[in-house]
């Protein structure tokens, strides 16, 4: 038996046949509709060989995922122009390097003086997104297809998370105004805090720089306490500062980088170091703390001395003072 020869598909008679690709497609996999050689045809009448290997080639093709000949896809599928998926490969770009800052960034603690130019970056990029320029027909269909089109909304999540991270470390406390660059008090702190930090490791005793006892950490108490209180003044003055301009937030903190870094040289200073600092207001403190105590000694002493003393007088009866003035002529006559 000769195979029947396959005559090349024409892009009218395909397009005639894609609507019953389905339908035909399930009936010759069970079975219902043979060639038109077979005796056992639904529809011998209506379907040629021709006919039905055209049919055949244009659904295998379709499954493969590939059309067949010069069709194309139509030009209304959600698709990117090349000005939308730039802006989007480089918002991609610029959270991949954000978030690899941040990670490396974590322990200890270092987000804001690390990560600031990143996030400005990453700002950036999403504000082109998200702003029609120009208020061009153009910009709002991108913007809509980057935000907008499915429930996910990567891009506003990604976006999101950035800013909420950003706000809980609270690093515009660090930055000047327009967050350009840090502040003149925090690199102060930084270099404060590093330069205690080269303190400790150079006066620690011993051939190794263990920080674990048994250690003799004396020499680091003595050399590094003028520095650790200069950081620790710093710090509260910070602090007190801090409170001042958010007096309308309360619970304001300072940025997690000085908040950690402060930490830090406090554990070190008091459990691993063992040190402490004297108080220099201790006397202040003794003297107002016994004159509490003796308040209300004074108060009882002063009210005792200038409380008036009623004298007591004493009344004799009448009778008594006519007995004793008759007493007394009598005496006198006498």
């Amino acid at each position: 038996m000769e195979a029947v020869p396959r005559v090349a598909p024409q892009r009218s008679s395909l397009l005639r046949w894609l609507p019953l690709v389905p339908l035909l497609w399930s009936r010759l996999v069970l079975g219902a509709l043979p060639f038109a050689d077979s005796p056992h045809g639904v529809f011998p009448d209506l379907w040629s060989g021709q006919q039905l290997l055209e049919v055949e080639d244009l659904s295998l093709s379709l499954m493969r995922g590939r059309a067949p000949g010069p069709l194309s896809l139509p030009p209304d599928l959600p698709d990117l122009d090349p000005e939308c998926r730039e802006m989007l490969l480089d918002f991609a770009n610029s959270s991949a390097e954000l978030t690899g800052c941040l990670v490396r960034s974590a322990r200890p603690v270092r987000l804001c003086q690390t990560c600031y130019l990143l996030f400005q970056q990453v700002a950036g990029k999403m504000d082109n997104i998200s702003r029609a320029v120009g208020n061009t027909s153009e910009s709002q269909s991108c913007a809509r297809s980057l935000l907008m089109a499915d429930r996910m909304q990567i891009v506003v999540i990604l976006s999101e998370f950035f800013n909420t991270t950003w706000q809980e470390a609270n690093c515009a406390n660090c930055l000047t105004n327009n967050s350009e660059e840090l502040s003149n008090t925090t690199v102060s702190f930084l270099n404060l805090f590093n330069q205690t930090l080269t303190c400790f490791e150079s006066n620690l005793q011993g051939s190794t720089h263990s920080l674990l006892p048994p250690k003799n950490y004396s020499e680091v108490c003595k050399s590094c306490r003028e520095k650790y209180k200069n950081l620790n003044s710093l710090y509260s003055e910070m602090q007190k500062r801090n409170e001042l301009e958010n007096k309308a937030e309360p619970g304001t903190h300072l940025c997690i980088d000085v908040e950690d870094s402060m930490n830090i040289t406090r554990k070190l200073w008091s459990r691993t170091f063992n040190c402490s600092v004297p108080c220099s207001d201790t006397v202040p403190v003794i003297a107002v703390s016994v004159f509490i105590l003796f308040l209300p000694v004074v108060f009882y002493l002063s009210s005792f001395l200038h409380s008036e003393q009623k004298k007591r007088k004493l009344i004799l009866p009448k009778r008594l003072k006519s007995s004793t003035s008759f007493a007394n002529i009598q005496e006198n006559s006498n």
